[in-house]
């Protein structure tokens, strides 16, 4: 089930810095230039601030359709994805090469050198949690489930993963609670609403 989650990869970084440094040594006759007598310079504009995962989960929470919810969902899994590491971020896409290939136990291997090199990665933990479910091994998945929501409570793929699992364990009271905690997170994930909605009126009526 990816109900766990997602992939981001650099690009020109270096001409962006290098641009950045060539505007920066602009020769002071070459802006004057461009300020005509008698004309009010411009205003300047504010600098635009890069979104943080903060900002993305509150936009998630209020977002106001199904398309926008996923589109911004899928700019926080493209964070989750970047691990600060080169190395532990090309064993990852080396361990989902093998896992796209049918290899899962080589994908777990290699998911557990990821996780030696970046413990506190969360999402190195929510694929080998997707692949060790995946391989039947519930008590792996949930096992690593559990890392990555002490790493990032806010991971609705890793908690609507956990509700399935706990679910289909017949652990109906836990299962609710996770899967309300994912909606909390992402409210348009209309598969898993439908089956809150259906649980609703036999797990409410319980003390939960």
């Amino acid at each position: 089930m990816s109900p766990f989650g997602p992939r981001l990869r650099l690009a020109g970084a270096t001409l962006l810095v290098a641009l950045g440094v060539t505007a920066g040594l602009q020769p002071a006759f070459a802006q004057q230039q461009q300020r005509s007598p008698g004309r009010p310079n411009p205003a300047p504009t504010a600098p635009v601030r890069p979104q943080t995962l903060d900002d993305l989960f509150d936009r998630l929470a209020r977002s106001k359709s199904e398309d926008e919810a996923k589109g911004i969902a899928g700019a926080i899994e493209r964070r989750w994805m970047r691990s600060g590491s080169d190395t532990a971020d090309l064993l990852m896409t080396r361990a989902m090469d093998a896992l796209k290939a049918g290899d899962q136990p080589l994908s777990v291997e290699i998911l557990d050198r990821v996780i030696t090199l970046q413990p506190g990665w969360a999402e190195a933990w929510n694929k080998r949690a997707t692949v060790f479910y995946l391989m039947g091994d519930y008590t792996r998945s949930v096992a690593d489930i559990r890392e990555v929501l002490a790493l990032e409570p806010r991971h609705f793929g890793a908690l609507a993963g956990l509700g399935m699992i706990l679910k289909n364990n017949g652990d109906d009271k836990h299962a609710y609670e996770a899967l309300k905690k994912a909606l909390a997170v992402h409210p348009y994930m209309s598969d898993l609403r439908n089956i809150v909605e259906r649980m609703a009126p036999d797990v409410e009526g319980r003390d939960i």
